[in-house]
């Protein structure tokens, strides 16, 4: 993949830069900013290069159409308090490629920040047609002389602001992107040993792929969070009213007979009457679940054990949370992990998506880790094995 640097000198140059801007947003107040901070270093880059650095980013799911619930007027607010210290300024355009983007464009000055309208407003960016993205991708390439790819976030999207665009501009990668890859392939190529790999979240079926390509690869395979529940059930044990998902039962029982020790379970779970954040929390073994509770954590005996296993490993992936980290009682397991973590002597990387959201509410400051990816998805699907179409096309000439 070229790189910034091999675009040349772009003083004067007008570059479009997919960047991912996707943060949390409620009552126009930012919740996690992480993904923006995370594109600062590209964008400064270009405007101090002397670039018209003009910004295409999405923000949630608006279904083709503008919604202001998803307006990102307020991701450039929070972009312009951030540039504001290195004097960069940031414009902000109130649609994609429209009237407002062209004209802003024209009167954008060198080293000035232009963020578009969120682009999923405009239908054809996700279409399947390839004709339809394409249309959305000529008024994209016509505001700009180059491409740069930094939203690591969406290189698993076949889309319009990604994939296409990047086939009619001369393009790079952006820092963020190189960066990102750079970890992934330390992940997957020659990983340090002991590599343990921590799995959460809700459902095995969103890591089954993961599963398949990293069980081979890791030493260790550690599984929480609501996906742990199927496990317990393929193994025999009750699980009340926990998170299961029957139709991946035979599945798991595989994994559990081909994997030996190296899937390592908890042995206690924190489980609740209800999932509220005041349901009276109290702990069980883990093949001790009543039938009247849901486990919403694993417990503190094997949020211990997960600690050891992940402090005593030299590389460390970790995506999904152990429990419902966003209710206190039942944030114990990812909080023990996350610090885990903070401790390894070697790579951590936390897997984008909502563990990095937990570790920042839990406390943790970013610099703690060795890496937080920006791209949950597409962090799992590299993981996978699978092309991703937005690193693939930069790889073309």
């Amino acid at each position: 993949m070229k790189t910034i640097e091999d675009l040349g000198d772009l003083a004067g140059q007008r570059v479009l830069v997919r960047s991912d801007l996707n943060v949390p947003i409620k009552d126009e107040v930012i919740g996690d900013d992480g993904r923006i901070r995370a594109s600062l270093p590209t964008l400064v880059k270009l405007a101090k290069a002397g670039a018209k650095v003009i910004v295409t980013a999405h923000l949630g799911r608006p279904k083709g159409e503008p919604n202001p619930k998803y307006t990102l007027a307020p991701v450039a607010k929070r972009l312009g308090e951030l540039l504001q210290p290195e004097g960069i300024t940031v414009r902000f355009a109130s649609d994609v490629t429209g009237d407002a983007a062209q004209t802003a464009v024209q009167d954008l000055d060198e080293g000035e920040v232009l963020l578009l309208e969120n682009v999923r407003y405009d239908p054809r960016e996700e279409s399947k047609d390839e004709a339809e993205r394409g249309a959305l991708a000529d008024e994209l390439a016509a505001l700009a002389d180059v491409f740069v790819s930094d939203g690591f976030g969406v290189v698993h999207r076949k889309q319009a602001s990604v994939y296409d665009v990047a086939r009619k501009l001369p393009h790079a990668a952006g820092g963020l992107v190189l960066a990102e890859v750079d970890v992934l392939k330390k992940l997957t190529e020659d990983p340090a040993r002991p590599y343990v790999v921590v799995l959460g979240g809700a459902k095995v079926s969103d890591k089954l792929a993961v599963i398949d390509n990293l069980i081979a690869k890791a030493d260790k395979l550690l599984i929480g969070g609501g996906m742990v529940f199927t496990f317990l059930k393929a193994q025999g044990h009750e699980v009340g009213k926990s998170l299961l998902e029957d139709d991946q039962l035979d599945v798991v029982r595989g994994y559990l007979k081909d994997a030996g020790d190296k899937i390592v379970l908890p042995t206690d779970i924190v489980v609740a009457p209800e999932f509220k954040a005041d349901s009276p929390a109290t702990v069980v073994a883990a093949d001790a679940i009543p039938a009247d509770q849901l486990g919403l954590d694993i417990g503190p005996e094997s949020g211990k054990a997960f600690a050891a296993e992940v402090a005593a490993a030299k590389t460390v992936f970790w995506n999904g949370p152990m429990g419902v980290f966003e209710m206190a009682a039942f944030a114990g397991g990812t909080k023990a992990v996350a610090q885990a973590l903070t401790e390894v002597d070697g790579l951590s990387v936390v897997g984008g998506g909502d563990s990095a959201a937990a570790v920042r509410q839990l406390g943790f400051a970013d610099d703690a880790f060795g890496h937080i990816s920006t791209g949950g998805g597409a962090s799992l699907e590299y993981l996978e094995g699978k092309e991703l179409p937005g690193l693939a096309v930069l790889e073309e000439d």
